[in-house]
Order: structure tokens, then sequence, then C-alpha cells
């Protein structure tokens, strides 16, 4: 009785946490005033900010053990590296009425040869990605990226970016997978082995003892939206807390 009573507060409680740490930037963030910040840096502040709002909620609830967070992040940086040399090289030659279905087309290209790379040689990944993997597709750190950056920058800029937002995204889902993981299921990078065939497809690191029940609730989508809320909420603290003002310098120059 007493366990089902915490799953629902735990439910009730991410679902609370996810509501306020998307509220939180407007209800709760500072204005700062006119012309304190150069305009690339609150430029990069509101991508900052809409990249963490949008960074692919399904797939992030989808992936629910650290291995198979280190597969889809690997697979969307390759996506991504190779959609935004693509669409650099092609940014004088698209037209602008149009750039959106080309990006699309560009992306979904990449995704069906991930796909069919992944279920040739690699099947058990695919297995566990499962629909979760076409769903790079609709990834809006992807496109967000092609629209904002590829576009409208050299190759070689738009491909250490494609390599730099690939690698944060990857990290997150590791780590999102690894919490659920290792409360959910007590073991970590389960899955790992589907990547590294060397390794297994048993393997898996044995963090809590067997003997002991792991809260399962945390391996199914509640879980996932619990986790992701609670760092959605510390990664909005992180970015809308105020700064401290530089200490005052007595005195001055003589």
């Amino acid at each position: 009785m007493m366990k089902h009573f915490l799953k629902k507060i735990l439910v009730l409680g991410g679902v609370l946490v996810l509501s306020l740490a998307l509220a939180a930037p407007v209800l709760a963030a500072p204005e700062a005033p006119a012309g304190d910040e150069p305009a690339a840096v609150a430029e990069s502040q509101t991508d900052n900010t809409v990249g963490l709002k949008s960074i692919a909620v399904a797939l992030a609830i989808g992936i629910a053990a650290g291995g198979g967070g280190i597969g889809m992040g690997l697979a969307a940086t390759f996506v991504l590296l190779c959609s935004n040399i693509v669409i650099s090289a092609l940014r004088k030659i698209i037209p602008d009425q149009v750039r959106i279905p080309c990006y699309i087309t560009v992306i979904a290209g990449f995704v069906s040869v991930v796909q069919m790379v992944v279920k040739a040689y690699v099947p058990d990944l695919d297995k566990a990605l499962g629909v979760y993997l076409p769903l790079i597709v609709v990834n809006c750190i992807i496109l967000g990226r092609a629209e904002m950056f590829a576009s409208k920058n050299n190759i070689l800029d738009s491909a250490l970016d494609g390599i730099g937002m690939g690698i944060g995204f990857t990290i997150t889902l590791t780590i999102m997978g690894s919490i659920r993981e290792i409360i959910g299921s007590g073991t970590w990078m389960a899955g790992l082995g589907k990547l590294i065939p060397a390794l297994g497809s048993e393997f898996a690191i044995q963090v809590i003892p067997k003997d002991v029940d792991t809260f399962s609730l945390m391996t199914s989508a509640p879980g996932g939206f619990f986790v992701f809320g609670i760092l959605m909420a510390g990664a909005t603290w992180l970015t809308t807390r105020p700064k401290k003002a530089a200490p005052a310098v007595e005195g001055g120059n003589a």
C-alpha cells in the first residue's frame, strides 16, 4: 500500500517539478537592463534556454538505461555533424522560402543512413532503441542548429558546432538514463553490450544488490518525466539565478 502511495507522490512531484521548471524563466527571471550585455551573449543565452526546453523530450523519456543513452547520443551526433556540414555547404543555394523542408529532407536522409547501418551491424541496439531511432528526424536540437547556426556559418564552424551539441546531447541522455536505470533496475550501463558486442549482450554493472527492491517506476515514462523535470529545474536555476555584482573598487585612478 505504501509503495503505491509513494509511486503516486513521485508521479505528481515529477509533473509539478517539470511544470515549474518550464515556467520559471518566464515567471522569475529578472529583466536585464538594456545595453548591459553584447548582442551575441544575449542571443547565446536565448538559444541555450530554447535548447533546454526542446531537448528532444521523447528521446529523453524513452531512454531508460545509460548504455542506450550512449547509443542514441552517438546516432544523434552523427546526424548533427553530417546535416550541419551539408546545410552549411548549401546555405547559399537553398531558397529561403523552402529552407525548413530542405533541412528536414537532409536530416531525414542521414537518419535513414543511421537506421540502416545500426540495423545491419548492431541489430540488438536497433531493437533496444526501437521507434526512438527514427524520431531523431524531428529532434528539435538538430533542426534548430541547422536553422540558427549551420545556415549562417561556414562548414568548419558548423561541423564543430554539430560535434559539440552532439556530445552535450549524449551526456544528457546518458545522465538521465543512468539515474533511471540505477534507481529503477539497480544496474548501470545495461545495453552497452549491444553497442559493443565484445562486452556481451547481458553486460551490466550491478550497483544495487539484487536482493534489494528497486523502484521500477523509474524505468517507465513517469520516472522519465520526473528525472527530466529535476534536471530541467537544475538547469533553469543555473541559467536564471542572479549574478553576483563585482565588488566596488575603493578610491580611483590617480
